[in-house]
């Protein structure tokens, strides 16, 4: 990155730089409407990143529930990291050769069908897949949708809107451990928890998908 990365964009220096800040932020909130799209996407994000997160963080429990060791489970999340790794470089050639939307699109269909397949967990064995596939899709999910994000917002306003990206994303992380505690406590089965999940994935899918057509009935 210190080598590649270049800054294309800056704001000019001020003279207050606090003041200035919140006066760019309660700018950027007073046309926020303006940007529609950004809005549906950041919806959007809010829901599926969510999911993604509560998995990683959940994986603990359900692999005890499955009567995994520790030790075990500790090697789990490394892989899950390693593998993460190649795979975020992955993601970035596919979405140079398509587009990060439809690798964005990917990544989350992979995530619903993990979702849907932890009903299935009976072994360890079923776990340790279900990680592996959690690794090939947790770091390029992550990084293309900041990226996409990044292309979409205006450049004289990336440090706000990167702030409700932030802000709002952490916000919003109390609701998929809600969902998998009230679901796990009402069927007695963490896997079914953690399925339930499967429903952020899929309001997440839907509203990316419906996206353009979100937009352009806006005028935007």
């Amino acid at each position: 990155m210190l080598r590649y990365g270049h800054q294309n964009h800056n704001v000019q220096a001020v003279t207050d730089p606090v003041r200035d800040s919140f006066h760019r932020l309660g700018r950027t909130l007073h046309h926020i409407k303006r940007y529609r799209k950004i809005s549906w996407l950041l919806v959007a994000y809010f829901f599926y990143i969510d999911g993604v997160d509560t998995i990683f963080t959940m994986a603990t429990a359900i692999g005890k529930d499955l009567g995994t060791e520790t030790t075990i489970l500790m090697l789990v999340l490394l892989m899950v990291q390693l593998i993460a790794f190649p795979f975020s470089i992955l993601y970035g050639f596919l979405a140079q050769k398509t587009s990060n939307r439809l690798a964005i699109l990917l990544g989350i269909i992979v995530y619903l069908f993990i979702c849907l397949d932890a009903l299935h967990l009976k072994s360890l064995a079923d776990f340790w897949v279900l990680a592996v596939l959690v690794g090939t899709r947790q770091g390029g999910l992550q990084v293309l949708s900041r990226s996409y994000f990044g292309q979409l917002i205006p450049k004289d306003s990336s440090s706000e809107f990167f702030g409700f990206y932030n802000i709002l994303g952490k916000f919003f992380a109390i609701l998929g451990p809600v969902i998998v505690g009230f679901v796990t406590q009402l069927m007695g089965e963490s896997t079914v928890g953690a399925a339930s999940l499967s429903i952020l994935f899929l309001i997440g899918l839907i509203i990316f998908v419906l996206l353009p057509r979100l937009t352009r009935e806006s005028g935007n």
